[in-house]
């Protein structure tokens, strides 16, 4: 049955990465919109699940939060890493951005999305209604995820070819987290502290990258609509997932 259910989110994260190649003719919007959705997703998902499963403090500081800001600052630190590394070598940049960038951006979502097979998964071992509403709500959310998927990856000068191999990768990605649930059980506080750090490096992708590339050529009152748009959407989403 988990396996069933994630073949609806591999369907729904074709759709959102189908959506995100459709529009390049508004790329502002576009990004306006995976921004928002990002945003929407690491504040409104992913952080007070992480908060919830990985609640013990660290010093004062629950751990969900460290890796958060760990996450944030590894973003930033595997960014300049591979930009001083593509400049020592001559390497090709996309005004400005290493392709390698967008490609790790991406492999991260698709970490994320088998993650979420694996909560598919698992909330069906626990009992059916569980089962239904994590997956109602992992279904909703995975439209965003192919969205961001597509858009990450071409954002960094990467070919077509690149950004829907990502894509397909992505979308199968929770129908494998939920057929491994079959033999492997992942501890709650090990599953929070992947989303926190997850949170963090995402919520670093929005803010110093999407966003800013957004309002750069097209500073335009419907990129900030979009980008309100994208957080309601995933409130929304959550809201009728609780």
């Amino acid at each position: 049955m988990a396996v069933f259910v994630a073949l609806g989110a591999f369907l729904m994260t074709l759709a959102g990465g189908w959506t995100a190649q459709r529009v390049t003719d508004r790329r502002h919007l576009v990004l306006g919109l995976a921004g928002g959705l990002m945003l929407g997703v690491v504040g409104l998902d992913l952080l007070p699940e992480a908060l919830h499963a990985a609640g013990d403090e660290v010093f004062g500081v629950p751990a969900a939060l460290l890796l958060f800001v760990a996450g944030f600052l590894l973003a930033h630190l595997v960014e300049r890493l591979l930009a001083a590394r593509q400049a020592a070598h001559g390497g090709e940049e996309h005004d400005g951005r290493v392709p390698e960038v967008g490609l790790t951006a991406a492999a991260a979502m698709v970490g994320h999305s088998a993650m979420d097979g694996v909560a598919i998964g698992a909330a069906f071992q626990v009992g059916g209604g569980m089962g239904t509403a994590v997956a109602l709500a992992v279904v909703a959310h995975d439209f965003a995820d192919g969205f961001n998927t597509y858009t990450i990856t071409s954002l960094y000068g990467n070919a077509r070819r690149r950004a829907l191999t990502m894509l397909f990768a992505d979308a199968a990605a929770p129908v494998v987290g939920a057929a491994s649930t079959s033999f492997v059980t992942i501890p709650e506080g090990l599953l929070g502290g992947y989303l926190g750090l997850f949170g963090g490096a995402l919520l670093y992708l929005a803010a110093a990258e999407i966003l800013p590339e957004a309002h750069h050529e097209h500073p335009a009152r419907s990129t900030l609509l979009c980008t309100v748009a994208g957080v309601g959407f995933i409130w929304l989403v959550v809201g009728l997932a609780g």
